[in-house]
């Protein structure tokens, strides 16, 4: 018999029970419960809502993920579903299909198994569970160690959802907000909503949204159009951030109380892994910001921050900067002279490099003359961006030839060389025919140098 067959036999007894959603959902008291995680992965990709909502009820271990499983625009109504019967009140029944699930993980997670793997049935734990809030399930079930049996079981039983917020302004973020602030007022408080990742959209328009969450629980945040002071009100409250990203964002002076405050809550991160300051104006006083971030920092992003020759000699010098994974240094115009500075970064970077963009940074012929050396000694490259620069074709051919040895380097950015624009990076005035020439060229010499597996791309207007 092919060793294949019971998979596939259960696949089709499984599609075959979906096919009568009455009959699947009276089975979910029957079935055994190795059956549920199949048959979970089937009703979420089928989209069958009214199975999905009474599996929640009735969920047999103590944790439900996402995980890989695809979350589109129509799964919305599916996560919807499962929030509106999470099972938070009241205490857990004897029935042996009773409530189990404690933790719902509605986060996208392709390394994430459904339910996590039971250690032990007598103490269930689940690998994702909040680690930071006091109102976290692992602290609240510690108190109730204390509480005698009898009081425990008139109490709320706590339960954990662990989400990923988008405030965008959006009809369907509205809609679930107003859900999850209703599932909130139903558990009488025994509800514990974990946002790890938080994208905020205009923050002076979301300020009452960040009142039901707990801030300790993030550690990704992302703020699109703020002003500074409330920026810096938020981040008094998240002490773990792993990653955080701001852009246009306003503030009156680099001098000024509101910016050294924002300093202050940044030196407390020591968690830090990434961040990103982009439309930030940090000219010459980048050493401010490098001097307190934390040596274990992997990804930097400075684009639009009108970084000057200054900013980039401190850069040099600064021991953040020596075991990056990525820079972006985009869109901060390098018109000087003297490219020792940089030079020295990537020098200093070449053991961890592996994503560099230096996109629209009038970067001259002679400037990437002096920093191909430089370049080429970042053996562990995986990225290259330098698109938008003022480069010659005989510059981009000589930047190929000694790219294309490297054999970690898989992707490179490059810009269309001048002679390709009647006037340089005017719109309208490309020649897409001599574009045409130049990228049959690079292909050609791709070929030629035996790396059809590096891929050089180039954007248009």
């Amino acid at each position: 018999m092919d060793v294949k067959t019971p998979n596939k036999l259960l696949e089709l007894a499984i599609h075959s029970l979906l096919n009568e959603e009455s009959a699947a959902i009276q089975a979910l008291e029957e079935i055994p419960r190795e059956l549920f995680v199949p048959l979970f992965i089937a009703a979420f990709e089928g989209g069958h809502k009214n199975v999905l909502s009474a599996m929640v009820k009735v969920w047999p271990y103590y944790c439900l993920h996402i995980g890989s499983l695809s979350i589109q625009e129509p799964q919305h109504e599916l996560l919807k579903a499962m929030i509106e019967n999470l099972p938070v009140y009241p205490a857990p029944s004897s029935s042996s299909r009773g409530p189990k699930l404690r933790i719902l993980d509605l986060r996208q997670d392709t390394d994430c198994r459904i339910t996590c793997p039971e250690v032990s049935t007598k103490t269930p734990s689940c690998f994702y569970s909040c680690a930071y809030s006091d109102r976290s399930i692992t602290k609240i079930e510690r108190q109730l160690c204390c509480v005698n049996a009898e009081c425990k079981t008139l109490l709320p039983r706590p339960v954990e959802l662990l989400v990923d917020l988008s405030l965008d302004g959006s009809l369907m973020e509205k809609e679930f907000l107003v859900l999850l602030m209703y599932k909130i007022e139903e558990s009488l408080g025994s509800l514990h909503v974990c946002c790890r990742d938080l994208q905020i959209d205009k923050l002076c328009k979301c300020k009452c949204t960040l009142k039901f969450l707990d801030l300790k629980c993030i550690d990704q945040l992302s703020v699109d159009r703020g002003s500074l002071s409330d920026i810096t009100s938020i981040l008094c409250r998240m002490i773990h951030l792993e990653s955080l990203s701001l852009s246009n964002v306003t503030f009156r002076s680099l001098s000024g109380k509101v910016f050294k405050i924002f300093l202050s809550h940044l030196q407390r991160m020591e968690h830090l892994k990434e961040l990103s300051l982009s439309s930030f104006c940090l000219k010459n006083h980048l050493d401010r910001v490098l001097r307190i971030l934390p040596p274990g920092l992997d990804f930097l992003y400075l684009p639009f921050c009108d970084l000057s020759y200054r900013d980039f000699k401190f850069m040099s010098q600064s021991p953040q900067v020596t075991h990056l994974k990525l820079l972006n240094l985009s869109n901060n115009p390098m018109y000087w002279g003297d490219f020792e500075p940089f030079h020295t970064v990537l020098i200093n970077l070449s053991g961890t490099l592996q994503h560099l963009e230096i996109n629209h940074c009038l970067i001259s012929d002679s400037a990437m003359s002096a920093l191909i050396p430089a370049l080429i000694r970042c053996t562990r490259l995986r990225v290259l961006g330098f698109a938008s620069n003022p480069i010659s074709m005989p510059m981009l051919v000589n930047i190929m030839h000694n790219l294309t040895p490297m054999k970690e380097l898989k992707y490179v950015i490059y810009p269309i060389p001048v002679h390709c624009y009647e006037r340089w990076h005017f719109q309208g005035s490309l020649d897409r025919q001599k574009l045409a020439i130049v990228q049959l060229q690079l292909k050609a010499m791709l070929e030629l140098a035996h790396r059809e597996d590096m891929n050089w791309i180039t954007y248009c207007e």
